[in-house]
């Protein structure tokens, strides 16, 4: 299976936009520019009702449904490789995208979120017009908005097709609270949420039949067993997609759970995807390029990556090459692109 990548225009003009903008900007009557008194028109009262964005992408009919996204037990949240000059490396990402396939995961879903409800919107304009199965939608990050307007955000992306939520605090700044969840749940495109605050929201809301996805890999086995998860979209999945899978699907498996954690305190130990990312150079599956300010991890941790793939073994981890140690001169460090 090869993915396909096509270059869409997707813009609008300025004015065309502002025209079918679900959020109309309310000018004031030139007879009445000095009159204070006048009120401000609140965002709530500016939603048209029940507003759905144009489609520009395949028909409806040919989408994955809803109910199929949330079957998926294995999800990888794929690492992208680059090329020198700091463009994807599509090829590269192909085989990447082919080895998850051939090893089991069972889905990779477009990651189109902003916290620019503008830019989320656009991206995934794009993303479902090129054939993506379902969006990945993170809350609006740094730029924090309220709760009424994270709600507003995600109800302006959810009617352009199937959608996970992503909560993932330590990254945005703000925590998704489960009013926020329940709220959007009832949109016939809403799939689920990657939840990454712990077992215990994980367990709310399974119990009132909102479909979870773990969004942490160290969690991922108990969040499935003991509290209701369908499965996990996984950054560990990158290396070993197939134990990945087995942790999911084949019953609970405290064995290589324990087996496994090794391979995730290390990926983890600094903020992804530097751990990723350095340990599919290492494999030979991508070039060893970081777009700054990403870099990689030490050399005492390259050489940690190499005993930890011997003693799960090398025939378990994705690519064919030996795994090797890096030297630092081996990495090529990209800061414009």
């Amino acid at each position: 299976m090869s993915v396909a990548y096509q270059q869409i225009s997707a813009f609008k003009s300025y004015s065309s936009w502002e025209k079918d903008s679900a959020f109309q900007f309310v000018r004031s009557n030139p007879a009445n520019t000095h009159n204070r008194s006048a009120r401000w028109t609140t965002p709530s009262a500016a939603i048209i009702p029940n507003f759905h964005l144009p489609m520009r992408s395949f028909e409806v009919k040919n989408r994955t449904s809803v109910d199929d996204i949330k079957s998926l037990r294995l999800i990888t949240a794929i690492k992208t490789p680059y090329l020198p000059d700091g463009r994807f490396d599509l090829e590269a990402y192909d085989a990447l995208v082919n080895m998850q396939i051939e090893d089991g995961a069972e889905g990779v879903i477009g990651n189109t979120g902003s916290n620019s409800t503008r830019e989320a919107v656009h991206a995934t304009e794009q993303g479902f017009a090129v054939g993506m199965h379902a969006a990945l939608h993170i809350n609006p990050y740094y730029g924090k908005t309220s709760l009424e307007g994270m709600v507003a955000h995600f109800q302006c992306v959810l009617p352009m097709g199937p959608t996970i939520i992503y909560n993932v605090p330590s990254r945005t700044g703000q925590d998704i609270p489960q009013p926020v969840i329940h709220s959007i749940a009832a949109s016939t495109n809403f799939a689920g949420v990657k939840e990454c605050v712990g077992h215990d929201r994980v367990k709310t809301y399974t119990e009132t039949g909102i479909t979870v996805w773990s969004g942490n890999d160290d969690e991922c086995h108990d969040s499935r067993w003991d509290h209701g998860a369908t499965g996990v979209i996984s950054v560990t999945s990158n290396l070993v997609p197939g134990l990945m899978r087995e942790l999911l699907s084949k019953g609970k498996n405290p064995s290589l759970n324990k087996k496994l954690l090794p391979l995730i305190k290390w990926l983890f130990c600094e903020p992804n995807p530097i751990g990723v990312n350095t340990a599919l150079a290492q494999l030979g599956v991508i070039r060893p390029i970081f777009r700054l300010p990403y870099v990689p991890l030490p050399l005492a941790k390259r050489m940690e990556f190499v005993n930890i793939v011997n003693e799960i073994g090398r025939e378990k981890f994705v690519g064919e090459k030996d795994v090797q140690v890096l030297e630092d001169d081996d990495f090529l460090l990209i800061g414009r692109y």
